[in-house]
């Protein structure tokens, strides 16, 4: 099951108290004091791990806690500092303040860490309050709390080109195509209710991943449909492959409604580079196919690729078109 938010509550350790405590030799009848400092608590720490792809198992647990640092003990012993809880999630999350929703952390590396929660510091044991005039100090400082706040999760798969086009536009067919994905293919909408992830081989062993959606459809921004859920999965794209089925009945409708959503939803998507593409080329004749291609579509002023998934046309010209765009 594919989980991309997730909402926790991460606590790091308190710190351990000092310790009151004097020394008790047998020639020295009044020693000095010797009780020790308290350790510190634990941190709580994200970590990017490339060997995760959900946050599904934070659908299970909702508190993480660091352990608390020991106390401080007799004869200057001072107490074991708190053990760090490490988080491990998915490259490509993002952890959020749950209260403001601002971005704290973007975890976009493998082995990027990030500390949510510092422990609290651990107390001064008696013999650090020790003065000339005060010999004899009968007191030691309490360990401190340590910080406890609640995150939002949020993973963004992280590829090179991002499939966007209406649902049943044949986005999945092309990376099953294209790539080793196999996603759930059939011929109704929103056959995709999660995103895929495939990696398409180049020549010379060179490759790069491509990100299939959910289709939009208009309000998508405003979260009808599965937009909203899954148009933060190609924010972090390159490129952006726009689909239309070439069997459309207005492609100009059809480009300028995706064009809004996207812009709609972030600014971020608004300036990514663009491809247009009209799929599905396998379902009209030779000379319709001709017609299309000397149509304009208003708005853009790129190259306009034709292809059919289901019979491969021109499915290594795509290929080659989106290496050199990513390379560019």
């Amino acid at each position: 099951m594919f989980i991309d938010y997730a909402k926790i509550t991460v606590k790091s350790g308190d710190g351990g108290n000092g310790a009151v405590a004097f020394r008790r030799e047998k020639y020295v009848p009044k020693g000095g004091p010797a009780g020790g400092n308290g350790g510190n608590g634990g941190n709580v720490i994200f970590l990017a791990d490339r060997n995760l792809s959900t946050l599904l198992d934070f659908r299970y647990r909702k508190i993480y806690e660091a352990r608390r640092g020991d106390h401080g003990g007799s004869s200057l012993c001072d107490g074991k500092r708190g053990e760090n809880i490490i988080i491990k999630v998915p490259i490509g999350t993002i952890i959020k303040d749950s209260k403001t929703e601002v971005v704290i952390a973007d975890l976009d590396i493998d082995g990027k860490e990030f500390m949510a929660a510092k422990g609290g510091k651990g107390g001064k044991g008696n013999a650090h309050f020790a003065t000339p005039t005060k010999q004899t100090p009968r007191f030691a400082e309490p360990g401190k709390h340590g910080e406890e706040k609640t995150v939002i999760l949020e993973l963004k798969l992280i590829a090179d080109v991002g499939l966007v086009g209406f649902p049943n536009a044949g986005k999945s067919t092309l990376i099953s195509v294209i790539s080793e994905a196999k996603p759930k293919i059939a011929d109704y909408p929103f056959t995709t209710l999660e995103p895929n992830l495939g990696i398409v081989r180049y020549k010379d062993h060179k490759s790069f991943t491509v990100a299939d959606i959910p289709g939009i459809i208009e309000g998508a921004h405003q979260g009808k449909g599965l937009g909203l859920k899954f148009l933060r999965h190609i924010e972090r794209t390159k490129i952006l492959l726009i689909m239309i089925e070439i069997t459309s009945e207005n492609y100009q409708k059809d480009f300028k409604t995706l064009i809004k959503e996207l812009n709609a939803y972030s600014e971020v998507l608004s300036e990514k580079k663009k491809i247009l593409s009209f799929s599905k080329a396998d379902l009209i004749n030779e000379a319709a196919l001709k017609k299309v291609l000397k149509r304009k579509i208003r708005g853009f002023d790129g190259k306009v690729l034709i292809f059919s998934a289901a019979t491969k046309f021109q499915i290594p010209e795509l290929i080659e078109e989106l290496w050199n765009q990513l390379r560019d």
